[in-house]
């Protein structure tokens, strides 16, 4: 791997919007396909933030348990991580509006907060 209250749709595949500090951040999802990469066990994808490159990845647990993954294996990761592209870019475009730096490596614990934060709205 290479590191380099919004309310945004999670079907776009562009979102631009204000930080808390007032500065704008767009966040861009290039149309590349999805890496596995078989050390760390995790599907990346490109992201672009503010015309930056920000390398994310999602892991093979977060996968399995929240995408139905039917295995650690590239095949049926990469399939997961394409149905749940949008669920996906969503929680990426959160993690990254926080103003947290890249990279940025999705977690099951990540996809479970996402749940209860949605479940308290």
């Amino acid at each position: 791997m290479h590191y380099a209250g919004w309310n945004v749709s999670a079907d776009t595949s562009i979102a631009s919007f204000r930080q808390p500090g007032g500065a704008a951040m767009q966040i861009e999802f290039p149309d590349h396909r999805p890496m596995f990469n078989y050390e760390e066990l995790t599907i990346e994808f490109a992201v672009v933030v503010n015309g930056r490159p920000i390398d994310c990845a999602v892991s093979a647990e977060a996968l399995e348990s929240h995408f139905h993954a039917h295995s650690a294996r590239a095949d049926d990761l990469l399939h997961a991580f394409e149905h749940g592209r949008s669920r996906i870019h969503a929680l990426t475009r959160e993690y990254l509006a926080m103003g947290l730096p890249g990279p940025v490596l999705l977690r099951s614990g990540h996809f479970r907060w996402a749940q209860s934060q949605s479940a308290r709205r």
